[in-house]
């Protein structure tokens, strides 16, 4: 799945009234930018460079080039004292998030030997206060990041290192945030019956997230099905066969045998599924559809999980039983290399004070713990049909859980914590399954949590991610809510 690029404008700032006062100090300043602007690039971003600002025409003109590239993201490199007239311009056009970098070039000033020339080229931090009052009362949402520019010896370089760590953070933020804004969601059937934390406003996701909510018919993906060629779906049993264990009948009364006619019935939706994604040029999939009495759309909806969690893999999330909501957190995880698998509570244990967390599928398959199962199970428990379903645990170490709801008043909401994946038996149910422990017990957890209104899927994903969403919560203007 090919990601998109954040489109990130950069500006310097400086005082025109200082370039014939010090001799050199503007193309110093400009060589700065440049080194901002080549790492930037270096993080995967487009830069749509205005160059180096020092009047308020200049700023106008920044302002005109962000607009029109659409930009997701203003970065303003303040490299000496600029009037804060000469900065809003700049910003205002596109009225895109701004990040001001607060980034000095040297670790300390040799305070004897420096005169005017050398301390203009190292007070970025005399406007910034400035610049920030400005654009907060412009209500133009800004972040500063402060540190140093480039790499330096003993105690010191920790500055460099965190504010570039920061910066990086950002840019996949801004990349993420482009990724929402620009993504298409196919919303397949309609959502389970009776879930009322997962029924949702099509309107709420385009309107604050940009998102557009593609709806589909079953027809559509029927269509895609019936039409997959012998060859298509002998490939793709080959790709299903490379990336699961095919098991056999388990402990659990309701598992079965993978018999070759049900891995064919589930390669020929995955193929179906791949022509739907294709032909509608999706993003992310969520879908549910329930049938009545064996009849195409059971079979269909039942015969769904394989070819979902494969798509799942390639970084187009597909979210079971119409949620929505979870397809957009899955979505982000992916995006933030973390995974994000489809995932519920399934139960405490306070004997060893972890939770237990999965799902009927789909799972997502690239971090697994080891090689996935395939497991038949005669009924999916709750739904109508049978078939095969994904059984996996997500990889051990660090996690990240993220769930999307939405307040009484209309609001998106995210909500987030990290714990460990943790080792130890699992059920053996044809289910996503996984040991995680947070950092409150069991009880505490769930009650911290279920007080913030959750959906009751969230993505899980793999490593420590909160920092980055922190930062695309601020983009996105949505309320993010930490379990710590």
């Amino acid at each position: 799945m090919a990601i998109k690029q954040a489109k990130i404008g950069v500006f310097g700032i400086g005082l025109a009234a200082y370039w014939p006062q010090f001799e050199g100090l503007k193309e110093r300043l400009e060589g700065y930018q440049r080194e901002v602007e080549r790492k930037i690039t270096a993080m995967g971003a487009e830069v749509v460079s205005a160059g180096l600002v020092d009047n308020a025409p200049g700023a106008q003109q920044a302002g005109d080039l962000f607009a029109s590239h659409s930009v997701d993201l203003i970065i303003c490199y303040v490299g000496t004292y600029s009037t804060s007239s000469q900065v809003l311009p700049a910003v205002q056009r596109r009225k895109a998030p701004v990040l001001i970098l607060n980034l000095q070039p040297s670790p300390a000033m040799d305070y004897p030997n420096t005169d005017t020339a050398e301390w203009l080229a190292n007070c970025c931090a005399c406007c910034v206060p400035e610049i920030s009052n400005a654009f907060a009362r412009s209500r133009i949402q800004f972040n500063v990041v402060s540190g140093l520019l480039q790499e330096a010896e003993g105690h010191a370089n920790q500055y460099y290192m965190r504010a570039w760590e920061q910066i990086e953070d950002w840019i996949k933020a801004a990349q993420i945030l482009r990724e929402l804004s620009y993504s298409r969601i196919g919303f397949l059937g309609h959502t389970y019956p009776g879930m009322l934390d997962m029924y949702s406003d099509f309107t709420m996701h385009h309107a604050q997230l940009g998102a557009h909510i593609e709806v589909l018919e079953m027809d559509d993906l029927h269509k895609r099905v019936k039409g997959a060629s012998d060859t298509a779906i002998k490939n793709k049993v080959e790709e299903i066969q490379n990336h699961f264990q095919l098991v056999g009948k388990g402990s659990d009364k309701i598992s079965q045998d993978v018999t070759p006619e049900a891995l064919g019935w589930s390669a020929r939706v995955a193929c179906g599924l791949d022509q739907l994604v294709a032909d509608f040029d999706l993003n992310g999939l969520t879908y549910y559809y329930r049938g009545l009495d064996g009849n195409e759309n059971e079979e269909l909806g039942a015969g769904l999980i394989v070819g979902n969690s494969l798509l799942t893999a390639r970084g187009i999330p597909a979210s079971g039983e119409g949620d929505l909501k979870t397809c957009v957190a899955m979505l982000i995880m992916d995006r933030l290399g973390a995974g994000g698998s489809y995932t519920e509570f399934y139960g405490m244990d306070f004997n060893e004070d972890f939770i237990m967390m999965g799902h009927d599928g789909p799972g997502h398959i690239a971090i697994s713990d080891g090689k996935p199962m395939l497991r038949g199970l005669g009924l999916f428990h709750g739904k109508r049909g049978y078939g095969l379903s994904v059984e996996m645990r997500v990889k051990r170490g660090p996690i990240t859980i993220l769930g999307l709801t939405q307040t009484a008043e209309g609001k998106l909401r995210l909500l987030a914590a990290e714990g460990e994946s943790i080792a130890g038996t699992t059920m053996q149910i044809g289910n996503t399954n996984s040991r995680l422990k947070f950092k409150l017990d069991p009880a505490k957890f769930m009650d911290e949590w279920c007080a913030f209104g959750p959906t009751h899927h969230v993505a899980l994903g793999v490593g420590c991610q909160l920092d980055k969403i922190k930062k695309l919560a601020r983009l996105l203007q949505l309320e993010l809510m930490v379990i710590e």
